[in-house]
């Protein structure tokens, strides 16, 4: 384990940062058995901060591999009504959502994409309402991790058992600003403001498109729709209530036009997918929609997300993160989404986030369509930053705005 203090840290960041538990507020902590002690600590502190009720929800990726291994598409695809009356439990008693990951990669090499579609399938549709109320910022959420022996010895091979263990966890430590020395809760307050003033200007240019390039190919124009909105770092409620989604987080994203990207985009990291490493995987787009696609390993993946749905074809986010970041600075090849897109620009296949649009967040999804905001039961991003990117804005009266220049922001 850790020093308890630099753990200790990070459950403080993880309850009054990054979900910013208010005092009577039930918490539900979302962790699997690799993250047992950081759950511990986190239930500790949320009720330290006077939460009404801290209760959680435990998994186990080996057990839910062998349920994907044993169970007939038919049983999984059939979701538990008490699942679905727990949500609407959560949502009626304003619950705050602290998610634990600590993924086990490649797992599930060897299952059939198509089961773990369907499974995943018919769970978003029964909880698309709990999607919905989660991504417009109705309550508060957030993602942190925790390292495990597996992961642990994946991100740094050359590493075993304990030690590879203890320079995952210390990774983590820096990545989400937790040390010895300082406050890790005013760190997070002063880079809270680093991330808003990157929004705000990038929200007063109000680009019409972006257009990005690289030398490994990537050549692709992502039109934003109208009114929209550069956010990063803490978010707002619909309550008014101040949270962190994700810690760590280097990025200011906003919403593509549905059907307003062109060209073809490279990825530069591989995407841990439903337990999958999808690696050397390129996509290319027309009209807003994937028309082509291929991957040096595991295609059939990429091609079971890109079928998960209509919107699964589609943009929901385009996040841009300066190449000189602390986490692409450490070199560290993390296999997990939570670290790894913020060490690259990114842009999400699938749903996109009301807020992103001005006004979204009181919309109705029918409004939100109107906009050309993307609809799916999914979200998953991918990274395709580069040391040589270029990333260029046009703005409505047609003038070209240099906003990253070699990697970095130069705006």
């Amino acid at each position: 384990m850790p020093k308890p203090s630099l753990l200790e840290k990070y459950a403080q960041l993880a309850v009054h940062v990054g979900a910013n538990v208010q005092e009577g507020q039930p918490v539900v902590i979302r962790s699997s058995t690799q993250s047992v002690e950081l759950a511990r600590l986190i239930a500790k502190v949320a009720y330290e901060a006077k939460a009404k009720r801290v209760t959680v929800q435990w998994t186990d990726d080996y057990v839910s591999r062998y349920s994907l291994d044993h169970m007939s598409v038919e049983t999984l695809e059939d979701v538990p009504q008490w699942v679905v009356d727990r949500a609407h439990h959560e949502i009626e008693e304003n619950t705050c959502l602290i998610s634990i990951t600590s993924p086990i990669p490649g797992l599930n090499q060897g299952v059939d994409p198509l089961k773990m579609q369907k499974a995943g399938q018919a769970m978003g549709k029964k909880l698309a309402f709990f999607q919905s109320y989660v991504m417009g910022n109705n309550t508060q959420w957030t993602i942190v991790a925790a390292s495990n022996l597996i992961w642990a010895e994946k991100v740094f091979p050359e590493l075993k058992g304990e030690e590879a263990v203890e320079a995952l966890w210390d990774a983590i430590f820096k990545a989400c600003r937790v040390n010895d020395t300082t406050d890790a809760v005013a760190a997070w307050a002063e880079h809270n403001k680093t991330l808003g003033a990157h929004n705000a200007i990038l929200n007063q240019h109000q680009f019409k498109e972006l257009h990005f390039t690289n030398s490994l190919g990537t050549d692709l124009i992502i039109e934003l729709v109208e009114n929209h909105v550069w956010a990063g770092g803490d978010e707002t409620t619909t309550k008014g209530v101040k949270f962190n989604p994700n810690i760590p987080t280097e990025e200011t994203f906003t919403m593509p036009y549905k059907w307003g990207t062109r060209g073809k985009v490279y990825a530069t990291k591989p995407l841990n997918y439903q337990g999958n490493l999808i690696d050397g995987f390129w996509l290319e787009f027309k009209d807003g929609k994937v028309v082509d696609f291929d991957a040096k390993e595991a295609k059939d993946s990429l091609a079971s997300l890109l079928d998960y749905d209509e919107g699964a074809r589609y943009l929901g986010e385009i996040a841009l993160i300066s190449h000189d970041s602390p986490i692409s600075n450490a070199n560290i090849l993390f296999y997990n989404t939570l670290f790894d897109e913020n060490a690259s620009c990114h842009m999400a296949l699938g749903r996109a986030y009301p807020m992103n649009v001005k006004g979204g967040t009181s919309m109705s999804q029918e409004a939100l369509t109107e906009l050309g905001s993307n609809h799916s039961l999914t979200h998953v991003d991918f990274m395709f930053g580069s040391a040589d990117l270029k990333v260029v804005g046009l703005t409505h009266d047609g003038q070209e705005v240099t906003i990253i220049e070699h990697g970095d922001f130069v705006i």
